[in-house]
């Protein structure tokens, strides 16, 4: 079995340069959680709750999923360490297994480059929703000077924008928030928010 790279550099995973762009992704979430406060939130990927716990406070309960033992311990104390009440981890890989659990938004911040069957974790997603729920993916554009056996170089809104169609949500519209330099495997790259209805 291939090792989890993110289980070996989970304590050390909060560089600065990480918390600068989970900064600049959160702040272009909030708006788009607000009115929110009775929904719950499932970060798919959620890391070390980088993202997802700054939004904590929007909604009734967040759920960091992930499948990084490491990096959800690096979570619980975050959790414990800012006394936040409404938030727990889930230790669970949605591309091997079928989750049971239901949540009214999914966010997937910078992951969905890592998972090789991109239609088949949206469907996984899909499936997670509760009707009239929203999956926010935030991602990098299609960037040609990145060349990774293991990572995606980013997405066309278009292609996106077809997948989560065919898998079954009836509105999506992608826009690029953010340029920013050496942000993608030591490259320049834009990131967009890609919003969809199920």
């Amino acid at each position: 079995m291939e090792k989890n790279v993110f289980e070996q550099i989970a304590k050390r995973y909060d560089t600065e340069e990480r918390k600068e762009l989970a900064n600049v992704i959160v702040k272009e979430i909030k708006p788009v959680l607000r009115n929110n406060k009775s929904k719950t939130l499932l970060d798919y990927g959620s890391g070390t709750g980088l993202v997802s716990l700054e939004l904590a406070d929007l909604v009734d309960a967040v759920t960091l999923v992930d499948a990084s033992e490491q990096m959800l311990e690096v979570a619980k104390v975050k959790i414990s360490q800012r006394e936040i009440t409404n938030a727990e981890v889930l230790h669970s890989d949605f591309t091997k297994e079928n989750p049971t659990i239901k949540a009214d938004i999914i966010l997937v911040s910078l992951v969905l480059l890592h998972i090789p069957d991109t239609k088949k974790i949206l469907q996984q997603l899909f499936s997670i929703l509760n009707e009239g729920g929203k999956l926010l993916i935030v991602d990098f554009d299609k960037n040609e000077n990145i060349h990774h056996p293991k990572v995606h170089n980013g997405f066309l809104h278009e292609e996106l924008k077809k997948t989560l169609t065919e898998v079954g949500f009836s509105f999506t519209e992608i826009e690029t928030f953010h340029q920013g330099s050496r942000i993608f495997m030591k490259q320049d790259a834009s990131m967009f928010l890609s919003r969809s209805i199920k």
